[in-house]
């Protein structure tokens, strides 16, 4: 089965343009598929080099325009693949840009903390870059059975997640979500030099993947996991750069009123979060549904705005008087407020301050039945 991803028809309306393209995302979430699927297209003219194998890294070790060019060849599109394996591939890249003008290079990295910081500088006005997610509902959405349901797939897919190849192995699917959650989740962040505790790595995200739907202070998360609240506060933007977990922070316009500190954290994938903490139980068997379902939707709308070019911003919202919605958007100049709710018989009314504060704000109650419906708006 081959699952469309909607993120490649951006890639390649950006080919050919005098850039490089440098798609960043978690490992297994699908980029080499993608990378060799548009290589794909070119034949012979498409090269693949893979910078997780040494006797490439060496190859472009102090390489310069001659030797670059010599190692792409008469290539017209190289996909360089873990790019952030390579010692200085932002000059790297700079060079080919500049020399090999003829030449489209795509490059993949599964950790932006290196790849982002190595090219920012060097590929400044040469470069576009995309991330790419676990699968979204949209993308799966053809694939699923119609016999069971789309209340029943998003069950399975809020206790799985959506990593593409846990997806296509179904129920059993469980096993490779636990070894990603062992090793290839955390391959990246345990090579960083900024990593000096590896073990703190696992206790942080177990404590995060615990307190799922709340709001987060760094004071008390050092405390719990035995960290002062600067490496806390560093592991986690580590973990935000690796694509592993996203933050939204408090949506506020009247401090009096409401919260303007606390942060909320989310999985980018729901599945990786379960495994984590050892719990792939069913939703009948569990007391968190409705912090995944709100987890899930959240990420699946990321997934929705970043899959289509789509700007916006996310937040959630609460009062000191304990009124709150999950997540508010700003965008194109509307303010839309979202309430996920996994019960559909419930009829959640909209806060009473939300209303008087931010009369003209667009208000959309998710549930199951209505999650595609606002997914797309």
């Amino acid at each position: 089965m081959k699952i469309r991803r909607l993120l490649q028809i951006q890639v390649e309306q950006r080919l050919f343009q005098g850039k490089a393209v440098v798609i960043y995302g978690a490992r297994q979430v699908g980029k080499t598929t993608m990378a060799r699927d548009i290589l794909s297209k070119f034949g012979d003219d498409g090269l693949y080099l893979n910078a997780d194998e040494p006797e490439v890294r060496s190859r472009f070790r102090e390489a310069g325009a001659a030797q670059i060019r010599s190692l792409f060849g008469a290539h017209k599109v190289v996909v360089i693949d873990e790019a952030q394996r390579i010692e200085n591939i932002g000059i790297t890249l700079k060079i080919a840009v500049d020399t090999l003008k003829d030449v489209q290079i795509i490059a993949t990295g599964s950790s932006s903390f290196e790849l982002a910081n190595n090219i920012m500088e060097p590929l400044t006005g040469r470069v576009y870059e995309f991330s790419l997610h676990p699968l979204s509902l949209e993308e799966v959405l053809p694939h699923l059975n119609a016999t069971v349901g789309i209340s029943r797939a998003l069950e399975d897919r809020m206790v799985l997640g959506m990593y593409p190849e846990v997806f296509l192995q179904g129920v059993a699917g469980a096993d490779l979500l636990k070894t990603i959650s062992r090793t290839y989740a955390y391959k990246d962040i345990l090579q960083y030099e900024g990593i000096r505790n590896p073990e703190l790595v696992e206790k942080l995200l177990i404590a995060l993947a615990l307190q799922l739907g709340n709001e987060v202070s760094w004071n008390e998360l050092a405390q719990t996991v035995g960290a002062n609240r600067a490496t806390v506060l560093r592991y986690v933007r580590i973990l935000e750069q690796a694509f592993i977990i996203f933050r939204l922070r408090p949506y506020s316009r009247n401090r009096r009123k409401e919260l303007s500190k606390l942060h909320k954290i989310y999985f980018m994938d729901i599945g990786l979060r379960n495994a984590l903490i050892g719990n792939l139980n069913p939703l009948s068997m569990r007391a968190d549904v409705g912090a995944l379902w709100e987890n899930f939707w959240i990420a699946e709308r990321r997934k929705y705005l970043g899959n289509h070019g789509k700007d916006a911003l996310g937040y959630f919202w609460r009062t000191f008087r304990g009124q709150e919605i999950d997540y508010v958007e700003e965008g194109g100049g509307v303010l839309t407020a979202f309430e996920c709710k996994w019960n559909t018989k419930e009829n959640k009314r909209v806060p009473t301050d939300w209303r008087l504060l931010y009369p003209d704000a667009l208000y959309h109650l998710i549930t199951p039945d209505s999650a595609m419906t606002f997914l797309k708006q």
